[in-house]
């Protein structure tokens, strides 16, 4: 039986977790997570302040997930951590961390890739989640989409080429006067209306792509948010719940078609989403509409 202690600060949350078991299977026996509510104010995360948070955070809540599984640091295996991508300086707090606690305690240090965990995390969750599948990676620095061939053979189909789907999200809820993290408010606002005339451009969804065409799996989603600043200044301030619910349609609609398009020229069975925007259940439900076998 190992157990091992995981480490996470690629961002602004600060978190740890305890993990107990053999071979392949792995049972999760504390989860602490510190979000930082400082950058709430600022509409987004400022790194030199995500960093010092950090720093204040990462011993106390390291502390709490032993304590929680009932762990004495001595009884570690292990120690992994995220090493990027992410904010440099607050990668910097956890991997100084976990070097300096796993070298104390004679224990191995494992590096691990943020965008790699999401598909781990899910796995964790779902253990019915194995290779092979398609997943969808999107946060508010990434969106991917991946064909995972097994655990740790992955082909890079498509990613955005500017925003992330999570960062177009947050800006748009600020266009919109919502609070940060805009996700969840921008979902919240778009369901008080049903859908109206305004449409927004599908953005590098068009009819006439094939497969092996440079976009056929790329996305972008900077258009879309440009659009969305022309219609609030349109609009005067009005209209903000119709505006939400034509940028979340849009931007939905192009994730889903561009999975389905990957899941279409890899035939697989199963589709994994990861990261903070595969919290939105209007995407989960409209994931599971279209991709519903017939």
């Amino acid at each position: 039986m190992s157990r091992l202690l995981g480490i996470e600060t690629s961002c602004d949350e600060t978190s740890a977790a305890v993990l107990e078991g053999t071979g392949d299977r792995a049972a999760l026996r504390s989860l602490v997570i510190l979000s930082q509510d400082v950058h709430r104010v600022f509409g987004g995360v400022v790194p030199e302040i995500a960093s010092r948070a950090h720093l204040t955070s990462i011993q106390p809540v390291v502390a709490r997930a032993l304590a929680d599984a009932r762990v004495d640091g001595r009884d570690l295996d292990g120690v992994a951590v995220t090493n990027g991508p992410g904010l440099v300086g607050a990668l910097l707090v956890g991997v100084s961390f976990g070097k300096a606690l796993a070298f104390s305690l004679g224990v191995p240090l494992v590096g691990v890739h943020h965008m790699e965990g999401h598909l781990f995390a899910t796995a964790l969750e779902h253990p019915d989640a194995v290779p092979p599948f398609t997943a969808l990676l999107v946060s508010g620095g990434h969106t991917l989409l991946i064909d995972v061939e097994a655990w740790g053979r992955y082909r890079l189909l498509g990613r955005t080429r500017d925003d992330a789907a999570g960062e177009a999200f947050d800006k748009v809820a600020k266009l919109l006067d919502l609070p940060y993290p805009g996700g969840p408010h921008v979902e919240r606002l778009a369901a008080t209306t049903g859908a109206g005339a305004l449409r927004f451009a599908r953005p590098m969804l068009r009819r006439d792509q094939r497969p092996g065409d440079a976009d056929y799996f790329d996305m972008s989603f900077s258009g879309l948010k440009t659009a969305v600043l022309h219609a609030v200044r349109d609009a005067g301030g009005e209209d903000r719940a119709r505006i939400a619910r034509a940028f979340q349609d849009a931007l939905i609609e192009t994730l889903v078609e561009k999975t389905a398009r990957a899941v279409r020229a890899f035939d697989r069975e199963r589709v994994v989403l990861g990261g903070g925007v595969a919290g939105n259940r209007t995407l989960v439900e409209a994931m599971r509409e279209r991709l519903a076998p017939a």
